[in-house]
C-alpha cells in the first residue's frame, strides 16, 4: 500500500554500515587527479634513488684514491689522475644533492596538494550524505560522533595522504633500488645482509594485524569523548543553573579516561616494536661487517667473466655497510608507517561506512508531481506510526484539511501532535495508513518538492550564525530587503529590528543566542512568511512570546494564513481560537473536532481546558490530562 514504510516499527534502521576494502576505496578517490598522482610518485622515486646515492659516492671515492676506480670514471678521466676524479666525484655530488631537494620539494607539494583535494571531496561527500539521511539518524546518533567524522577521521586520511602514503612508496623504492645494487655487488654479502629482512617484515604483518583493532577502538574513543565536550559546551547553562559541574567534569574525565586507556593498549604494543626491528637490524648490519672485514682482509677473489677479482674492495665494504643500513634502518619506520596506515584504514572504514549507508528516507523511483504550486489539499487516513522500537504514537489518526483551511490542533504531551507534522515533511515514514497532499501519497512525490510546499515554524527554533535578514531568507537566495521587512512586520519583529544599531544586518550569534526566546521564535515565523508556501505549518510558534506579541500575531493571523492551508499546534488554546476547525488529539487518535464555539459548547476535553486557562474554573480531571 502506498505511504507504508518498508521498515517494520520495531526494527532500527542501521545508522553505519561496514565499510568493505575501505583502502582501496580511498585510492579510488584519487583517480580523478591521476595526472598528479603520477607526478608525485614519480619525483617521491627520484628523490629516494638519489637519497641513495652517498654510499656509492663514498665508495667511489675511496676506491679512486686507493687506485681502483670504477671503470665508468676510467673511462671519463682517461689519464687516470686521482684528484681529477675526485673533483668529478665533487661536482657529481653537488649535482645530485641539488636534485634530491628539487625532487623533494615537487613529491612533498604533490602529495600534499592531493592530499587537500582528497580531503575536500571526501568531506563534502560525506556532509551531503549525512545531510540527506533520515531524521532518525540525527536522533539516535551522536552529534559529536558524526562531527569525528566529519573532521577527525578525514583528517587522518588527509595525514595520510601527505605522509604516510609518500612513506609507501619510499620503502618500495628503498627495497628495489638498495637490492639490485647490493646484489649486483656482492649478492652473497648481500644475502647476509639482508637475512633479518623477512623476520621483519613477517612480525610487522603480525603487529598491524594485533594494531589495527586497538586503532579502532581509540576511533570510537574518541567519536564519544567528542559528543560529551558537545553536549556539555551546548548544554552549559544548564550545567551552571543546577550547579552539575563536578558532575560533568567526571563525565569528561570518564570518557577522557576511556580514550586514554585506548591509546595506551595501542601504544604499549606500539613502544615494543621499533626496539624488536632495531635488534634484527643490528644483526644483519653486523653480519656484513664481519663477513665484508674477512674478504677484505684476506684479499679473497673470485672470477667475473673468466677474470679473478677481488670479491670485494675497502671502498665496496665501506657502500656496502653504508647501504645496508640505509636499507635495513627505515624498517624502524615501518612500525610508524604502519601505525599511519591503521589509524587511516580505521578512519576510512567510518567514512565509507557511512558513504555507504542509505537513507531510510529517498525520493521514489517514479515521481509524482505537486505541479508548480500546491493546493494545500491535506489527509491523513488511518495512519498508524511508532519510532523504532516504541510504541504506536498514532494509532488510526484521520482527518483532512482543504486548501485555505486553517487547522488548529491540540492535544496532551505525547498525543502526537509533532509527530503528524514529521510525517507530513516525510522526516519519517508511516508504518500504517498514509499521508497525502493534493491526492499523492508523500512518499510518491520528490522530497525537494514536497518540502518546498510546505513552511514550517518549529517548537524548537534554530538560527544559524550570521544576520537577521540572512536568517528570515535563509534558502530563499536573493530577495530583497522590501520582502524581508515585509515578513518581519506580519511576524512583528520590525519594530524590535529597528532598534537595533545595524538593523537587519544585525549578527544573531551561534543559534541566535544574541536574540530572547520570543525575538527567535518571531524571527522564524518571519522566515516562514517570507517563504509562502501553500502550506503552513506553526508548532507551538507562540509558546516563547509574551502575551502582547502573541495577541499581536493572532490580530495577523488571518493575514498570516490567507491563502495557504495552516496547521497550528498550540498548548496556548488562544492561538487557535479562530481556527477554521480544531482537532483534539488523544492516544493517537482524533478524540474531538470542531469550531471553537461548538468544542466549548460540548463541554468535552477542550471546553474544560479553555475554561481552566482562562481562569474561569479550576481543573478538572479531563483538562489536567489533556495539559500533561
Amino acid at each position: 500500500m502506498a505511504g507504508t514504510a518498508t521498515l517494520p516499527a520495531t526494527q532500527a534502521p542501521e545508522l553505519i554500515v561496514e565499510a568493505k576494502r575501505p583502502m582501496a576505496r580511498l585510492l579510488a578517490y584519487l583517480k580523478p587527479f591521476r595526472g598528479r598522482l603520477a607526478f608525485s610518485i614519480s619525483s617521491s622515486v627520484a628523490n629516494k634513488v638519489l637519497d641513495l646515492m652517498p654510499p656509492l659516492l663514498v665508495a667511489w671515492v675511496i676506491d679512486s684514491v686507493t687506485g681502483t676506480p670504477p671503470e665508468w670514471i676510467q673511462g671519463v678521466i682517461s689519464s687516470g689522475d686521482p684528484w681529477h676524479m675526485a673533483q668529478l666525484l665533487a661536482a657529481l655530488v653537488v649535482i645530485i644533492f641539488g636534485l634530491e631537494s628539487l625532487f623533494q620539494w615537487m613529491f612533498q607539494y604533490g602529495f600534499m596538494t592531493l592530499a587537500q583535494k582528497v580531503q575536500h571531496a571526501l568531506r563534502c561527500d560525506a556532509y551531503d550524505q549525512i545531510q540527506g539521511r533520515e531524521i532518525a539518524f540525527f536522533e539516535e546518533h551522536r552529534l559529536g560522533e558524526t562531527m569525528a567524522m566529519l573532521n577527525d577521521d578525514v583528517n587522518q586520511l588527509e595525514r595520510f595522504l601527505n605522509t604516510g602514503f609518500n612513506e609507501l612508496v619510499q620503502l618500495a623504492t628503498l627495497f628495489l633500488f638498495a637490492g639490485w645494487v647490493l646484489m649486483d655487488r656482492s649478492w652473497e654479502l648481500a644475502l647476509y645482509g639482508m637475512c633479518p629482512i623477512p623476520v621483519i617484515i613477517g612480525g610487522s604483518l603480525i603487529y598491524q594485524k594485533v594494531i589495527a583493532p586497538r586503532y579502532s577502538r581509540v576511533r570510537e574513543s574518541v567519536g564519544a569523548l567528542a559528543s560529551r565536550l558537545e553536549n556539555n559546551l551546548g548544554g552549559i547553562l544548564v550545567i551552571k543553573s543546577f550547579t552539575a559541574e563536578k558532575f560533568e567534569s567526571e563525565r569528561v574525565a570518564d570518557a577522557s579516561s576511556e580514550y586514554q586507556v585506548a591509546n595506551y593498549h595501542a601504544i604499549k604494543l606500539a613502544a615494543i616494536y621499533v626496539p624488536l626491528i632495531r635488534m634484527g637490524i643490528a644483526l644483519g648490519f653486523a653480519a656484513v661487517l664481519l663477513v665484508g672485514a674477512y674478504w677484505v682482509l684476506n684479499k679473497t677473489t673470485t672470477v667475473v667473466d673468466g677474470v679473478e677479482v677481488q670479491k670485494i674492495t675497502a671502498g665496496g665494504l665501506v657502500m656496502f655497510s653504508m647501504m645496508i643500513q640505509r636499507l635495513l634502518w627505515p624498517l624502524t619506520r615501518l612500525g610508524s608507517t604502519l601505525d599511519e596506515y591503521e589509524r587511516a584504514k580505521a578512519s576510512a572504514r567510518r567514512t565509507f561506512g557511512l558513504l555507504d549507508t542509505p537513507s531510510t528516507i529517498k525520493d521514489p523511483v517514479d515521481a509524482e508531481s505537486l505541479g508548480e504550486r500546491a493546493e494545500g489539499h491535506v489527509v491523513f487516513d488511518n495512519v498508524e506510526f511508532s519510532y523504532s522500537r516504541g510504541e504506536r504514537v498514532l494509532k488510526g489518526l484521520t482527518f483532512e484539511a482543504k486548501p485555505g483551511e486553517t487547522i488548529g490542533i491540540a492535544g496532551p504531551t505525547g498525543a502526537g501532535k509533532s509527530t503528524l507534522i514529521k510525517l507530513l515533511l516525510r522526516l519519517y515514514d508511516v508504518t500504517g495508513g498514509g499521508v497525502k497532499v493534493d491526492g499523492h501519497f508523500v512518499d510518491k512525490l520528490k522530497l525537494a518538492e514536497l518540502r518546498h510546499n510546505i513552511a514550517l515554524v518549529s517548537q524548537d527554533v534554530y538560527l544559524f550564525h550570521g544576520t537577521i535578514r540572512d536568517n528570515i531568507a535563509y534558502g530563499m537566495g536573493d530577495v530583497s530587503l522590501e520582502k524581508v521587512e515585509d515578513a518581519a512586520k506580519l511576524a512583528q519583529l520590525h519594530r524590535f529590528v529597528e532598534t537595533l544599531p545595524d538593523g537587519y544586518e544585525t549578527v544573531v550569534g551561534e543559534r541566535g543566542i544574541k536574540l530572547s526566546g520570543g525575538q527567535r521564535q518571531r524571527l522564524s515565523i518571519a522566515r516562514a512568511i517570507l517563504k509562502d508556501a501553500p502550506i503552513l505549518v506553526l508548532d507551538e510558534a507562540t509558546s516563547s512570546v509574551d502575551t502582547e506579541t502573541e495577541r499581536e500575531i493572532q490580530q495577523n493571523l488571518r493575514k498570516l494564513t490567507a491563502g495557504r492551508t495552516a496547521l497550528i499546534i498550540a498548548h496556548r488554546l488562544s492561538t487557535i481560537r479562530h481556527a477554521d476547525r480544531i482537532i483534539v488529539l488523544k492516544d493517537g487518535r482524533v478524540s474531538e473536532e470542531g469550531t471553537h464555539d461548538a468544542l466549548i459548547a460540548s463541554g468535552g476535553v477542550y471546553s474544560d481546558l479553555w475554561h481552566v486557562q482562562s481562569g474561569d474554573v479550576e481543573s478538572s480531571g479531563k483538562a489536567s490530562e489533556l495539559n500533561t
